[in-house]
């Protein structure tokens, strides 16, 4: 240990519990020099010698293990008991019902002192500091916490009663106090209006069903409020985190290495010369930074990469249970599926959804056609496929066996692109899955695109409806012609020629925009006018009455473009629409249901789960296993 290192850790340690102590004495033990044990010890909560020995071996080949960079730390005070269980149960419900807002990023807390700086080497001194403060208001902790529901049209939550209120600034000032002298870090208290956030930052629509979903929990449950420290890489705070969903070995230097599981940091500050679907982003569990594929991922919490100091240093509870903190014997909580179930909570918010039950009726289902072959060959794809004569071939078995016959020429076909094989298999496994959830289509539009129309064919056959509802081809459906690379708009199959090639096509629907008024080269505006104009009136053809489902098949633009009228959002700006498009998988959909009584749709979770899959590569058996 070089002595400028003994000398800091001699200086502190005279601070440090026992415990501490055996845990920075064992990482020396092994070899690792003390500022990189501190460290490791931070950034896994002071837990245990394994903890930070697989943290330090993982970030082995971090570029920044050896900057002096410290963590991030707040106080919360954080419910436990019966009203966390409430808490949870709205936290699933509402982002079910209304989608992810803000306050889904970070768990059910009160804020007590925001995030500040500390050293690795004083962060036991924290402890130390709240272990003191804690025991000194153990007495005056208040018995019970009054909260009180407050609704805006942008945030919902508790407010902290003022004489409950008085105390807890209180407790946050002394430790912070306490903890700026003694640690040397700058500890700012809360001491505005304390609050306990349901839901934050989401859709004004979405208001009176939060509210409704809020009521459902019993803010004087029995509750032991534990007050706790949480740190974060104070790197990465403004960065987005993903969570890998596969794992991905890299093939270039410059690509990163994920496994299932990892967190990773996305770089906000993208170059623009990033190849579309990849990211560069750091890896939380090792420090490394490159390339990766974004479909590997899925968008996590914020709070998912905090870690929570150890309990009995990092953490003081406050025993404030009016009652016993035990089970009773009427309203257990039982374990089903492996999740924690409350009976009382199941029972609040299910009746608050039968509520709301009566007042829906019809449903519309936005889906993005399956897997085309322009997507996975490329634009140029019907060149692999033709001979000298032009007749079509199957060059890879992710082609159709033969493509639809037309009256004009086959070329047509390279800006109308058929589904590959693997699209037919998506769009007939969506159809199923809606079958199993006994989904109910009713009525299904399709963009004119040929790969649209399939995906609308292959999904009825899943749901056993294409000898029942026919698919009715509307031009207005069609994505924004700006994005079409021959400048034109595509020379489309005509109704005819579709029924003929076995397409379950309406041959008496006239479609509410004509095929000839799609302008080429239209502006983002009138894109958007034209979805808007074309989604309302195909809702107003259909009949409203029961409970059926309106199925659109249209393109990844779809999905904002015929979602956001219809729920009464403006439309985003041409910059974060195409980034946003950029992001849609192949059959990602969006599904919106009717409050008629409200005179409203909202938007809710899809009837059937998502479906992911990885990458296959063209392979050349001849590379590697005959040729070097």
């Amino acid at each position: 240990m070089a002595v400028a290192e003994t000398q800091l850790y001699a200086k502190v340690s005279k601070h440090r519990s026992k415990n501490t102590a055996a845990l920075l004495e064992s990482l020396l033990a092994k070899g690792f020099p003390a500022h990189i044990a501190q460290k490791a010890l931070a950034a896994t909560g002071q837990k245990t010698v394994e903890d930070a020995t697989k943290w330090l071996h993982s970030h082995c080949n971090d570029p920044s293990l050896e900057d002096p960079i410290p963590q991030e730390y707040a106080l919360y005070l954080c419910p436990s008991g019966r009203l966390l269980n409430h808490l949870q149960e709205f936290w699933k419900e509402s982002k079910r019902q209304c989608g992810k807002n803000r306050a889904h990023e970070i768990f059910p807390h009160i804020t007590l002192c925001d995030f500040f700086t500390c050293e690795d080497q004083k962060v036991e001194l924290l402890y130390d500091t709240l272990k003191r403060v804690g025991n000194s208001f153990s007495q005056t902790f208040p018995p019970s916490i009054s909260l009180t529901l407050h609704s805006s049209t942008s945030y919902l939550g508790f407010f902290i009663g003022d004489s409950q209120a008085n105390i807890l600034r209180e407790f946050a000032l002394a430790f912070s106090s306490e903890a700026s002298a003694l640690a040397d870090c700058h500890v700012k208290p809360c001491l505005k209006q304390l609050h306990l956030t349901l839901a934050h930052k989401f859709s004004p629509h979405h208001q009176k069903t939060l509210e409704q979903l809020a009521k459902c929990i019993n803010p004087g449950e029995t509750c032991q409020w534990v007050a706790a420290l949480y740190s974060r890489d104070m790197r990465f705070v403004h960065y987005q985190t993903l969570r890998a969903l596969f794992q991905y070995k890299p093939q270039n230097i410059d690509e990163l290495m994920i496994k299932a599981g990892d967190f990773v940091y996305l770089d906000p500050t993208q170059p623009s010369n990033v190849s579309e679907g990849w990211v560069i982003g750091t890896s939380h569990r090792t420090g490394c930074r490159g390339f990766l594929p974004e479909n590997y991922t899925e968008r996590a919490n914020e709070s998912d990469t905090w870690v929570k100091h150890r309990q009995v240093s990092g953490e003081y509870n406050f025993a404030t249970a009016s009652r016993s903190f035990n089970q009773t014997e009427n309203e257990p909580n039982v374990k089903m599926n492996g999740e924690v179930h409350n009976p009382s909570v199941s029972r609040s918010v299910t009746s608050v959804l039968s509520l709301q039950n009566t007042a829906l009726r019809r449903g519309v289902l936005v889906m993005c056609h399956g897997e085309g072959v322009d997507q996975v060959f490329g634009k140029s794809w019907l060149q692999q496929c033709l001979t000298a004569d032009g007749k079509y071939y199957r060059a890879d078995l992710n082609f159709p066996p033969t493509l639809p016959k037309r009256k004009d020429s086959t070329k047509h076909f390279e800006h109308d692109p058929p589904l590959s094989c693997c699209g037919v298999f998506q769009s007939r496994l969506i159809g199923e899955a809606l079958l199993d959830q006994e989904v109910t289509v009713s009525y299904v539009y399709s963009s004119p695109a040929l790969r649209c129309v399939q995906t609308a064919q292959h999904i009825l056959q899943g749901l056993k409806l294409d000898q029942k509802v026919k698919i009715r081809v509307e031009p207005g459906l069609f994505q924004w012609t700006k994005w079409e690379e021959s400048r034109a708009i595509p020379n489309f199959m005509t109704v005819t020629e579709l029924s003929e090639a076995s397409y379950k096509i309406d041959p008496s629907y006239r479609g509410n925009l004509p095929l000839s008024s799609l302008a080429p080269l239209e502006s983002y505006e009138e894109y958007v006018s034209r979805s808007s104009a074309v989604v309302k009136q195909i809702i107003t053809a259909c009949p409203s009455k029961g409970k059926g489902v309106i199925l659109i098949v249209g393109h990844g633009s779809s999905l904002a473009s015929f979602i956001r009228p219809l729920i009464g959002l403006p439309a985003r700006d041409s910059g974060n629409f195409v980034q946003m498009v950029r992001k849609i998988p192949s059959l990602g959909m969006c599904y919106c249901e009717e409050l008629k009584e409200e005179n409203k749709w909202k938007m809710v979770n899809p009837p059937v789960k998502t479906l992911t899959h990885g990458a296959n590569a063209v392979f050349n058996w001849r590379n590697g296993i005959v040729e070097d």
